[in-house]
């Protein structure tokens, strides 16, 4: 299929790169991984020539600034990537747009920030890799607590997505991998963070507050879609602290939509789009974690959707969701 439109699209700067090597694969491959993530030019838009993907929504690479202690140093980090991301959207306004990378230390700061880059730049959300470690590389912040509702206020007020995506737990956090640092990563560790994260938010009383919420996450949805049902049937009898007015399957079947960035798998697909619908499930590739080839050769040939349908996730569904101007 030509057309498609990706959005978990990541590039780095020097001074986000290094914290990638840890999940980006075996240490052999780390000079061409590298030559990648930080191209937006030929190379990348010629990948996206031969697979079909028309349009990309660029991101910065993970943790990136999420793992900078400093918030000084992470607010100059994002903005140079942000303004980084932005030259190239400027070079190549059909081909690529950008998600704002943001320093989560201060919820003003960073809603500052995100305002900057959707008024000004005209970026099409943000893309924050979960967790933000602050002064102390003990201390991580997630988004659900009550200090974050000015942050989200500035989302709902400028009606953009906000995509969550990995990031690995710290060491002295995750006891449970101990011996087996191999589970921490995108095996497993990301899915586990990213959805526990995701389903803070989903309790916290956050979309009560803020019912025009988008939030995105990828790989098919962290695992979320298979265990819902029983998430909504346990907690008919634990629901100690839970803050939603609704079930907790009712806030991510209506704020959440999923893209299938490293997951390239039809029954996973197939029980997203049974659990979530067509209207929320979104082609994407994960690029450079992952090859662009194996994400559209799979795409392309499943028979899990129709062919229409394949056109409606794999492009208009984004169109729609970040009110792209492509025909």
């Amino acid at each position: 299929m030509k057309g498609k439109i990706a959005f978990e699209e990541h590039c780095a700067i020097a001074e986000t790169l290094e914290s990638t090597r840890a999940f980006a694969g075996d240490s052999g491959i780390w000079e061409d991984f590298t030559r990648q993530i930080l191209d937006l030019g030929s190379e990348r838009l010629e990948g996206m020539d031969r697979t079909g993907i028309e349009f990309a929504i660029l991101s910065l690479n993970a943790p990136g600034v999420q793992g900078i202690l400093n918030a000084d140093e992470a607010l100059a980090a994002a903005r140079k990537g942000n303004d980084w991301m932005a030259e190239a959207v400027a070079k190549h306004p059909n081909r690529y747009a950008a998600f704002a990378t943001l320093p989560m230390h201060d919820p003003d700061i960073a809603s500052a920030e995100l305002t900057r880059c959707v008024k000004e730049l005209g970026f099409k959300g943000a893309m924050v890799n979960g967790f933000q470690q602050k002064d102390d590389p003990e201390n991580t912040i997630y988004y659900d607590i009550p200090e974050y509702r000015s942050f989200w206020a500035t989302v709902s007020e400028l009606d953009v997505p906000f995509y969550l995506h990995p990031r690995m737990q710290i060491q002295s956090q995750a006891r449970i991998y101990d011996g087996h640092p191999w589970l921490m990563s995108a095996p497993w560790g990301f899915a586990v963070e990213t959805s526990i994260h995701s389903l803070r938010l989903c309790g916290s009383g956050l979309f009560d507050e803020f019912p025009n919420l988008k939030i995105c996450i990828g790989h098919l949805g962290e695992n979320i879609p298979f265990g819902l049902w029983r998430i909504d049937a346990r907690m008919r009898w634990s629901r100690r602290a839970y803050r939603g007015q609704r079930p907790l399957g009712d806030y991510f079947r209506d704020h959440f939509h999923i893209t299938t960035s490293g997951n390239f798998n039809d029954p996973a697909f197939k029980c997203t789009l049974d659990v979530l619908g067509k209207d929320k499930v979104y082609f994407c590739a994960d690029y450079p974690f992952e090859h662009m080839k194996d994400a559209t050769d799979w795409y392309d040939a499943t028979t899990t959707i129709t062919e229409q349908e394949k056109l409606q996730i794999g492009r208009t569904n984004a169109i729609n969701l970040f009110n792209l101007d492509l025909k």
